[in-house]
């Protein structure tokens, strides 16, 4: 972040936010935003919740055979909460030593309102997501994820590029 904007971020030495929820997936796009989140809690003096979304449905998981097999719920939710775990980690490295950040797992079958749930109980008083800038027809036949929240958040959301 340049000097310019990091003296917007603390206008006379007024902190523009408190808590800072960082949805994460473990994505390059997610762990570039990293940088940008540490640097934001850093000036304000923020508390950082990561948040990681999953589907609390098992996956029809396909067999040699026509005939599929399902994985018991059990067993997804033990795969989830591994792999919600490793994608934490993975960002505690990126955010550095010197922020220590909360971590939240939710399972919800949609993702903006998992992160919105997520900021709920996190008691956050901003969403900080990444942008995967997605634009023309990709946009559109892929959704956007960051628009949803955008357009259902009682909060402000910060998008980073």
């Amino acid at each position: 972040m340049m000097e310019r904007e990091a003296q917007w971020f603390n206008l006379k030495g007024v902190n523009m936010f408190k808590h800072l929820l960082v949805p994460v997936d473990g994505s390059d796009v997610s762990k570039k935003s990293l940088k940008k989140v540490a640097e934001l809690a850093k000036l304000d003096g923020a508390a950082v919740t990561l948040v990681y979304v999953s589907d609390p449905l098992p996956p029809m998981a396909y067999a040699d055979s026509s005939m599929g097999y399902g994985i018991s719920q059990k067993e997804h939710k033990l795969a989830c909460e591994n792999f919600a775990k490793d994608v934490f980690k993975k960002s505690d490295a990126a955010l550095g030593l010197t922020i220590k950040a909360k971590a939240m797992h939710i399972a919800n079958t949609n993702l903006s309102e998992g992160i919105l749930e997520g900021a709920k109980k996190a008691k956050a008083d901003v969403i900080v997501m990444a942008s995967h800038k997605r634009t023309g027809i990709k946009g559109v036949l892929l959704g956007s994820e960051t628009h949803e929240v955008i357009v259902h958040s009682k909060l402000p959301v910060l998008v980073l590029g």
